[in-house]
């Protein structure tokens, strides 16, 4: 039939086949069943990324970053120019490049924690195109020992499921560590939910004096002829209203105020705390960096001088971010590719064509070229080549 694929099948396991101890344990109570994520990754995502500009930018500089690095291909023995896994890669689909499909994967699990990558298989069932999912339409299945059987991905009220019990899964799943979900992957942006939090209520509160001629606007004090210091229902609504359309916002800025009688203006001006809470939105906007871990520097955050200079937050962020998310992610489409293909290879980024770590590589590559205790492979197996065989 040509929905078989739609229909629920159980986890067929293999004879002989090793299994966790603890996987029925974790099992238990998701067997059969959607385990649901355990954020809001849509409300978070509008709020982090969408409506803060620092964790924007540190997701674009990270995602855009990884997805720009050279690739190679190789297996033990060779790197190949040519191959039918570069040229998926490079061109997965009609609608995006290499530096699209990876850019919005790792985008992906920059904001959720999770990254999901859909095979479409060719007529021999090789994976002729490449699809990165929404992960906050994605929900994973769990079987009877804890591993996933399927993926359902729900738009609106429509709900398509992958089937994973098989050994080549048509979904790849790439999660983050999370110490306290077995299904789900951790984000950045969760870590960073309290700095957002602040950093998003600094702006609206600067944004507040802004509207009010960018500082307290002070306070009018009411005197009766009787001496009493209380206005009437209509008084008060009256004064509030003129207030407000005549010396509030950008366009009532510096515009005089003709107070009648028994009204006396006292305007105030910044006290010490309120002077410091600039600063409490700047050591938010370094917690946001920290956690996503890009260098301050590089977001044009004033005051930090955690490095000396800017070549070396450089080179940095690509040393502790950059090379360790994307040397992940390749490895897991990697093996993904191979249980389609039957075919063991190695997708990886080439640290050799990497401007920021040119420094380190000529080091490296001196040290290695002045050893004359090491032979000709062994110095290539410590660069990371392949070997060349006895005939070149």
């Amino acid at each position: 039939m040509v929905f078989d694929f739609l229909r629920r099948q159980g986890p067929v396991e293999a004879p002989g086949q090793k299994a966790s101890a603890t996987g029925p344990v974790v099992a238990y109570q998701t067997s059969g069943r959607v385990a649901w994520s355990p954020r809001d990754t849509v409300s978070l995502t509008r709020t982090g990324f969408a409506g803060n500009p620092v964790g924007f930018r540190s997701v674009k500089l990270i995602a855009e970053a990884a997805a720009a690095l050279p690739l190679v291909l190789q297996d033990r023995e060779q790197r190949f120019e040519t191959h039918p896994v570069l040229s998926l890669v490079e061109s997965p689909n009609p609608m995006q490049g290499r530096a699209e499909l990876l850019e919005a994967l790792y985008a992906q699990l920059l904001l959720t924690g999770n990254g999901y990558v859909e095979a479409v298989a060719s007529e021999t069932g090789e994976p002729a195109e490449l699809h990165v999912l929404r992960s906050d339409r994605m929900s994973v299945v769990p079987g009877s020992d804890g591993w996933p059987v399927a993926y359902e991905y729900a738009v609106g009220g429509r709900r398509h499921r992958f089937d994973a019990s098989g050994t080549a899964v048509p979904v790849c799943h790439i999660r983050s560590f999370h110490p306290q979900d077995d299904h789900y992957g951790f984000s950045p942006m969760q870590a960073a939910a309290m700095a957002l939090d602040v950093h998003n209520s600094a702006s609206r509160w600067s944004k507040a004096l802004l509207d009010n001629a960018a500082r307290p606007s002070g306070a009018i004090v009411y005197r009766s002829a009787e001496g009493q210091g209380t206005m009437s229902t209509d008084q008060y609504d009256r004064l509030v209203s003129e207030m407000e359309s005549h010396h509030q916002g950008a366009r009532n800025a510096g515009r005089p105020m003709l107070l009648e009688g028994g009204l006396d203006w006292k305007p105030m001006g910044f006290s010490p705390s309120d002077m410091e809470f600039q600063k409490t939105k700047e050591a938010a906007a370094r917690e946001i960096a920290l956690a996503f871990g890009v260098p301050p520097m590089l977001l044009g955050i004033q005051g930090d001088a955690t490095y000396a200079n800017y070549q070396e937050a450089h080179r940095a962020f690509y040393r502790l971010t950059v090379l360790p998310l994307a040397t992940r992610v390749t490895a897991a489409l990697t093996k993904w590719i191979a249980g389609h293909t039957g075919e063991p290879l190695m997708l990886k980024p080439d640290l050799d064509q990497v401007p920021a770590l040119a420094t380190e590589r000529d080091a490296q590559w001196n040290r290695v070229a002045g050893a004359d205790f090491l032979t000709q492979a062994e110095k290539r197996a410590l660069l990371g080549l392949p070997a060349v065989s006895s005939d070149e």
